[in-house]
């Protein structure tokens, strides 16, 4: 099963804070202990909202529009994608956060990764698993 843990922006994150070199290593650290333990299948955080963009579509058609966006509790930081055996076991994971992200107070959201298997048969789901064996291979 695959799971992203998705870290929730806030004012630091939004304000284009770099990271101290204590969290920097922390976050180091839990990385470390996730890929030696065959879990992590990959993790970047993210630029704030001001240097993105929305894109809506309205019948079709796109519809963009710059950051910054107001609301930050919205918005996401940063991600990992974990591999695990089940949810309890990524919520095990989730746990182990290191604590100086957001000065303890950060917030995370746990959502498991639709498998091609979940979504039915069909062409679309053969194309789609060609394209991830493709991905795999580069």
């Amino acid at each position: 099963m695959r799971f992203m843990i998705i870290r929730k922006a806030d004012a630091e994150t939004e304000a284009g804070a770099k990271a101290s070199e204590a969290l920097i290593e922390a976050m180091a650290r839990y990385n470390e202990e996730m890929i030696n333990a065959g879990v992590m299948l990959g993790g970047d955080g993210l630029h704030p909202s001001s240097k993105g963009a929305r894109i809506r579509f309205d019948n079709g058609k796109p519809i963009i529009t710059d950051g910054p966006f107001t609301e930050a509790k919205e918005m996401i930081a940063g991600y990992t994608l974990i591999q695990v055996a089940s949810r309890e076991e990524a919520l095990e994971w989730v746990k182990r956060w290191p604590t100086l992200d957001g000065h303890g107070n950060v917030e995370l959201e746990l959502r498991q990764v639709y498998e091609l298997s979940e979504l039915g048969e069909g062409e679309g789901i053969e194309h789609h698993a060609r394209l991830r064996e493709q991905l795999a291979a580069r």
